[in-house]
């Protein structure tokens, strides 16, 4: 199932790269990114993996403000989009990250784990875990609120895209297992359906 939905998610993304690499981000979005960039200046982590990076948008705004990013994505597009604005960026997927063990100070992984099947999570949490240094900061936010796993049929994308998603409290239960929770807000996106973005903010026991 995991290898079917990155080939999917790939395809979709790979056709939408250049679409997504002329939009705009939300202020929710700019304003939690701010937040995480000043308290990894705080507390001086400056070397971050971008998990799922897209075109390179965040990627290059960490960059820009002086740490060392490194960038990865399913998606030979955008990590073609990566590349072109000067950032270290390679395809990897969630559970073949190919790095030493506990080699980041931080990771950064916006709207990109809720493709993840809930089966695969442990394991994805565990690969992401695995190489970040003790006591290293992660940002994630996530779409949720309720319990879902499907393709999701109103997607504009093709092929149309995986998605699961878990309640406030499911959500914070699931990353415990492997993070300590020292942050956790919930954005209402204005839906009707109830989904709204869940930001967590992790730190590596």
């Amino acid at each position: 199932m995991y290898d079917q939905i990155i080939n999917n998610l790939r395809n979709a993304y790979n056709q939408s790269a250049e679409q997504r690499d002329q939009g705009t981000k939300s202020t929710w979005k700019l304003e939690s990114r701010q937040v995480f960039l000043e308290q990894l200046q705080r507390e001086g982590k400056t070397h971050l993996l971008e998990i799922g990076a897209g075109p390179g948008a965040d990627g290059e705004f960490f960059q820009d403000n002086n740490l060392t990013v490194t960038c990865t994505d399913l998606s030979p597009e955008m990590v073609r989009l990566c590349r072109a604005k000067g950032l270290d960026a390679h395809v990897m997927d969630f559970l073949n990250l190919d790095f030493s063990d506990a080699y980041f100070d931080a990771v950064f992984a916006l709207n990109c784990l809720l493709h993840v099947p809930k089966t695969d999570l442990p394991r994805t949490l565990q690969a992401i875990r695995r190489v970040l240094k003790p006591g290293g900061l992660m940002y994630t936010a996530v779409y949720g609120g309720f319990e879902l796993e499907e393709v999701w049929q109103d997607d504009s994308h093709k092929p149309k895209r995986f998605f699961a998603f878990y309640t406030d409290e499911q959500v914070q239960a699931v990353f415990g297992e492997f993070f300590t929770v020292e942050q956790f807000t919930a954005v209402d996106n204005n839906t009707d359906n109830g989904l709204h973005s869940q930001i967590l903010i992790l730190r590596r026991p």
